[in-house]
């Protein structure tokens, strides 16, 4: 494939630099290469792969607004988190996946493309009990309203959720907006903010004058 196919790919869902192409490109190998062996993703056609799972990703980010830390629930060959790692590198991102050939793909994918990504290789709940993140995203995870009772309890401000418009709300968060995905017949892109919301932890306190 080349940049300008999978820049014009992902036009209805992102504006692509060449800088990112070029990166994309690279992930896209991985994905590939890996998949033949590590069932990474049903999809095997790149365009589509490019189409569905990039550009979903890239559509979360272009909506993620003010974020320092960000926790990719579930995240199997790395979407949406890495693709928002990668538009988004003033994000500190990491990648949850707890089945150990998926967490082996990922750690490989931000070392190729040297990340400073972390990946959590365990389920989300065995993270330390006071570790949050200023934004949580989920996408095509087992058990979503399960998943998404967990993920509340580690999103300080806000989840981003790509699913359907019946996806549950949990109780401590507001639906921001439901965003139709490009390209997509039903699918949308949920944001759900917090009721009340915490500072985000690239916000500093101010220094108390004496």
């Amino acid at each position: 494939m080349t940049p300008e196919l999978l820049t014009t790919l992902l036009e209805p869902c992102a504006v692509i630099s060449p800088e990112l192409a070029a990166q994309l490109l690279v992930y896209l190998d991985l994905i590939l290469k890996w998949n033949v062996r590590v069932n990474l993703t049903s999809i095997r056609n790149p365009e589509e792969i490019v189409r569905r799972h990039f550009g979903e990703s890239l559509f979360a980010a272009a909506h993620l607004g003010p974020c320092g830390t960000l926790l990719d629930f579930g995240s199997g060959a790395g979407f949406p988190g890495l693709p928002i790692q990668l538009l988004r590198p003033d994000v500190q991102v990491t990648l949850a996946e707890s089945r150990a050939r998926k967490a082996a793909f990922l750690q490989e994918a931000v070392r190729t493309l040297n990340l400073t990504t972390e990946v959590w290789p365990h389920r989300v709940e065995s993270l330390p009990a006071d570790r949050t993140f200023d934004a949580v995203t989920l996408r095509a995870v087992d058990d979503m309203p399960a998943a998404l009772a967990a993920a509340a309890l580690r999103a300080t401000h806000k989840l981003l959720v790509l699913g359907t418009p019946h996806t549950p709300v949990p109780p401590a968060f507001a639906l921001e907006a439901t965003i139709p995905l490009p390209e997509s017949r039903d699918a949308v892109l949920l944001i759900l903010d917090r009721l009340e919301p915490r500072l985000f932890h690239v916000e500093q306190s101010e220094p108390t004058t004496p």
